[in-house]
């Protein structure tokens, strides 16, 4: 028996209509990047090892696809594009005028327990703005997610942006005794706090010399513990986008390169992971590549934000587009004589050449196979092409009306077909 392949745990195949679905969510992203005035760029797919060690310690490397190449150099597939994306501005820094605005849409790959809205390979919008302080840009890359969000057919009623702010906690933390070596456990703490038992937090805040009531008092203030956050918000208001926005300090994200707002996408029943998240972070690229760049962004997987869309009710339009996608034809030529089939081809040409997608049969079949073909292929019009050439008969699949056209005027009356 002949040995059969599976998919390896963790990756994907995407058949004509799961592709069609991604690519639908592809588009989203490019649009409204492009719509907020954001320039598409790409990273290489293998980079250093150690320049992920360079961001997040050597034990990011159990989470990587790791390998030493046939120059016996220590590479890794990439598991996010931040570290790349801090490494091509700083090496180009000074041939771009500040502020950068950058997005990308590419593969990414973890060595990780594979679970729902989590693969080891997957496709992830990234969206960042580089050289700016002021957080207005934080403020617009939140605007942006909002827009992402409701372009894929969610309202209010599905999605919150729960924003947060890394100094403020750092602030609260330093007035309260923590001291420097300590400030990252603590803000892991805090990060962890609604997965992690109550008196198991209360315990590791206690080796701090803090109580879970300290905490949750700070939490409490809101915006009023951020002067930043505050400029957020009213710029968020001015946008009309208020409704989708509340402050949970609770939020901090758990990477240590963030320095100050941070946000998250929830859907509101929380019953999913962030759909996305990110926030300012004006180390990195200094650590990275020795400029000086202040910096912030954010970034949506293609996982979580497919799944959010199939199990929501209002947003169907993606099952609807990969519908349409899936079938990819415009026109289908039925070739009712044989002898024409050198006339066949120069249709298909002529339509093709005006935009339209056509597929024409490669062997000779009864008409009543060709029409069910056109149909099994999603066409909206058949194309007849019998001994009356110049003569055609279009047909309308939908409504099995019929129009006889002469072939010099075809491209013409097709599109006004297709229009109707």
């Amino acid at each position: 028996m002949a040995q059969r392949f599976q998919t390896l745990k963790g990756f994907r195949d995407f058949f004509p209509a799961e592709c069609a679905a991604r690519n639908y969510v592809f588009d989203v992203w490019r649009r409204i990047a492009r719509r907020y005035g954001f320039v598409e760029y790409e990273g290489p797919i293998l980079e250093p090892t150690d320049l992920y060690r360079k961001k997040s310690g050597d034990e990011i490397v159990g989470q990587l696809f790791c390998f030493q190449d046939k120059g016996d150099r220590d590479v890794s597939m990439r598991p996010e594009l931040t570290p790349t994306l801090a490494r091509m501005a700083a090496a180009k820094e000074r041939e771009f005028k500040k502020p950068l605005r950058w997005f990308s849409i590419g593969q990414f790959f973890r060595y990780e327990k594979h679970q729902k809205g989590r693969g080891r390979e997957f496709y992830q919008f990234n969206c960042d703005i580089l050289g700016e302080t002021s957080p207005l840009a934080d403020a617009e890359l939140m605007a942006l997610s909002i827009d992402l969000m409701r372009e894929l057919g969610f309202t209010k009623e599905d999605f919150r942006i729960r924003v947060s702010d890394r100094n403020a906690w750092v602030s609260f933390a330093t007035d309260k005794g923590v001291s420097d070596g300590q400030i990252t456990d603590f803000l892991q703490i805090v990060d962890k706090m609604e997965r992690t038992p109550k008196e198991k937090t209360e315990e590791l805040l206690g080796n701090l010399g803090l109580t879970l009531s300290d905490i949750e008092g700070f939490i409490a203030s809101g915006a009023e513990a951020s002067p930043a956050l505050k400029e957020v918000l009213s710029n968020l208001e001015a946008r009309g986008f208020a409704e989708y926005v509340e402050v949970d300090l609770s939020i901090v994200r758990g990477l240590a390169y963030y320095t100050g707002a941070v946000f998250e996408i929830f859907d509101i029943g929380k019953g999913m992971r962030a759909v996305a998240g990110g926030g300012r972070y004006d180390q990195l690229v200094g650590l990275i590549g020795g400029v000086d760049m202040a910096a912030c962004g954010f970034a949506m997987g293609d996982m979580v934000i497919t799944d959010l869309i199939r199990e929501t009710e209002r947003p169907n339009q993606l099952l609807e587009v990969a519908e349409a996608f899936a079938s990819g034809v415009d026109v289908s030529i039925v070739i009712a004589d044989p002898e024409k089939q050198g006339e066949a081809a120069g249709v298909v040409q002529q339509l093709r050449e005006s935009g339209l997608r056509v597929i024409a049969p490669f062997s000779p079949a009864k008409i009543g196979k060709q029409f069910q073909a056109a149909e099994q292929a999603g066409a909206k019009l058949a194309i007849v092409i019998g001994g009356e050439y110049p003569e055609l008969t279009v047909k309308r699949l939908e409504d099995r009306t019929e129009s006889t056209v002469d072939v010099s005027g075809l491209s013409e009356a097709v599109a006004g077909l297709l229009s109707s």
